[in-house]
């Protein structure tokens, strides 16, 4: 499997757990309680997710603590940032790009929980993404 197919492989499962999670769920609930409900889900199909996960900025090569924290973090390659807003914004996808420049990692999931049809608030970011 090429980086690619693995990393489009990754973002199709979190996307399926997500509108799992949707359709258990709904909107209308905070974005903590979507975050945990779809790390489960995720690690109840065998992915690897790291939740909260602090992100550092190198600076003069000092890893230094800003605060960042990664919603999750599955199998090391895809960030996923989480929300439940009234619709997303472009500082939304401006806070996913930071992440995925500062953490080195190529796709991210910005998702969008409090939507009446969950793909309508799903976007993908990326960042170097490989050609093949």
């Amino acid at each position: 499997m090429t980086e690619k197919e693995r990393l489009n492989w990754i973002t199709e499962n979190i996307i399926g757990a997500a509108i799992e999670v949707h359709r258990a769920l709904g909107p209308g609930l905070l974005e903590s309680a979507y975050e945990k409900c779809l790390a489960f889900e995720l690690v109840q199909r065998g992915l690897k997710v790291e939740q909260q996960k602090p992100l550092p900025v190198v600076y003069r090569g000092v890893k230094l603590d800003c605060g960042y924290r990664l919603d999750l973090l599955v199998e090391e390659e895809v960030i996923v940032e989480v929300k439940a807003v009234d619709r997303l914004a472009p500082i939304h996808q401006a806070q996913l790009l930071s992440y995925l420049r500062l953490s080195g990692c190529k796709v991210g999931l910005l998702i969008n929980f409090n939507v009446k049809v969950l793909k309508s608030g799903i976007r993908r970011i990326v960042n170097d993404f490989p050609d093949t």
